[in-house]
């Protein structure tokens, strides 16, 4: 299972919560008082912070959203590859795949996503037909969020494939 799929206790079972205080709006309360929080996914070293929001918890669960990115993006699990999981087919509207990019859903289908790509070399249209969506829709997976499209290109760079428009 991807780290990103885990659910939100044991994700942060799995990590190192640090706090520490940012300068920026608010005033006083802000400069006075830790709210910025940086979690460290203990398994892989990967790590997100936040530190806008006055309030400790509401920085929590940004950090946690932002780390379950990273970790979708960075952190690769190859397995025995029995179709699409139970969530991307519950996405799939025929072959349109439903999803915002701020939608907690969205980490665990671009860890599957990135998956399966690197398991076909990251050609397109062989990992589309793998998870039942057009080549088109897949791309438009990863432009719902500007880390994912880039991370994804960068991935493509590296193996000598030209970037996606």
């Amino acid at each position: 299972m991807h780290p990103a799929s885990l659910t939100p206790v044991d994700l942060l079972a799995q990590t190192r919560e640090s706090r520490t205080r940012r300068s920026g709006p608010g005033g006083q309360h802000r400069n006075k008082v830790e709210t910025a929080v940086i979690l460290v996914h203990l398994p892989t070293g990967i790590s997100a912070e936040a530190s806008e929001r006055r309030s400790l918890a509401e920085n929590r669960r940004v950090a946690l959203q932002r780390l379950r990115l990273r970790l979708a993006l960075q952190h690769r699990s190859p397995a025995a590859y029995d179709g699409p999981s139970a969530l991307w087919r519950s996405r799939l509207r025929g072959r349109l795949l439903a999803v915002a990019g701020d939608h907690d859903d969205y980490p665990t289908l671009i860890a599957e996503a990135l998956d399966r790509l690197q398991a076909v070399g990251f050609d397109m249209s062989r990992a589309a037909t793998t998870l039942l969506v057009s080549p088109t829709q897949l791309a438009g997976l990863f432009r719902k969020q500007r880390a994912a499209w880039t991370a994804l290109a960068a991935l493509r760079a590296r193996i000598g494939l030209p970037a996606l428009k």
